[in-house]
């Protein structure tokens, strides 16, 4: 009896998991890492120790300067994350968005502002 391979691939590395294994990897130290991501080595230790960005996560700027830090996607960071990565925003889109947004009335614009808190906080806390 010949036994198939699980064809289930592996669950993505979390935050720590994908610090840890570019540390190895690239041979960084923390004080590298927050360097060149622009926060603090406090910070990339409790991200190491899984004592902060666990919750809603690092902001996404963060997340966007530890890709780069580390020398990952950036889809891997915010996979890591358990976040959605946000879509790119050009200056044409800004534009446009704030141009239909004066457009609305007053209790409109606050019912969109309701949404884009709830999509933006459903993006957070790890929901694809």
């Amino acid at each position: 009896m010949t036994t198939q391979p699980d064809p289930t691939p592996p669950p993505a590395p979390d935050l720590a998991q994908l610090i840890r294994r570019a540390m190895d990897e690239r041979d960084l130290s923390q004080s590298e890492i927050a360097g060149r991501a622009g926060v603090s080595v406090s910070t990339v230790n409790a991200w190491l120790h899984r004592r902060r960005g666990t919750g809603r996560g690092p902001a996404r700027e963060k997340l966007v300067a530890l890709a780069g830090a580390l020398g990952v996607t950036e889809d891997e960071v915010f996979a890591a994350a358990g976040r959605a990565r946000p879509g790119p925003l050009s200056e044409d889109r800004s534009e446009e968005l704030l141009r239909l947004y004066a457009e609305l009335t007053e209790d409109q614009q606050e019912s969109l502002n309701v949404q884009l808190r709830a999509l933006a906080r459903h993006n957070r806390t790890g929901a694809s």
